[in-house]
């Protein structure tokens, strides 16, 4: 089999594949990020009590700061502690991980976009037929939107 190198374009698009299909969240990261949402704000040692000692202290730790590497929380010292907050609402991240979702899918698709549309309608039609109308309207208003940006 003769090797064939990759182009810059299928590069990226790999790159983009790797990033979107692997969970931005893990069972345990979700648990502390609902806590700390509860909260507001927490130090470990808060979430340690939350959960009880069924994880140790230092693996709270380690999630809270991947939380916060992974930008979903913000710290600051607060003695010899860090506390945490989260820089988005459940609302706002779940809007970001379905933007990540949908621009991946879109950028891999072969037969173009609408494959995929038709199969989000579909989907919207089974789940509820009023959705459908919501649908249309987000349509109706995104064109007006950018129509009004356009003059």
């Amino acid at each position: 089999m003769k090797y064939v190198p990759l182009t810059n374009a299928q590069i990226t698009q790999w790159r983009a594949h790797l990033v979107t299909s692997e969970p931005l969240l893990g069972p345990l990261e979700q648990e502390v990020l609902e806590l700390v949402w509860q909260r507001g704000t927490a130090s470990v040692r808060d979430i340690h009590l939350a959960i009880g000692a069924r994880l140790a202290y230092t693996t709270l730790m380690t999630t809270l700061d991947r939380l916060f590497k992974k930008g979903l929380l913000a710290r600051h010292k607060d003695g010899r502690a860090f506390c945490y907050s989260p820089q988005a609402t459940p609302e706002e991240l779940a809007r970001g991980l379905t933007r990540r979702a949908l621009d991946g899918l879109l950028g891999r698709s072969l037969n173009g976009v609408e494959p995929l549309l038709a199969c989000i309608v579909d989907a919207v039609t089974e789940h509820d037929r009023e959705l459908l109308d919501d649908l249309d309207r987000l349509i109706r208003e995104k064109r007006r939107a950018l129509k009004d940006t356009a003059q």
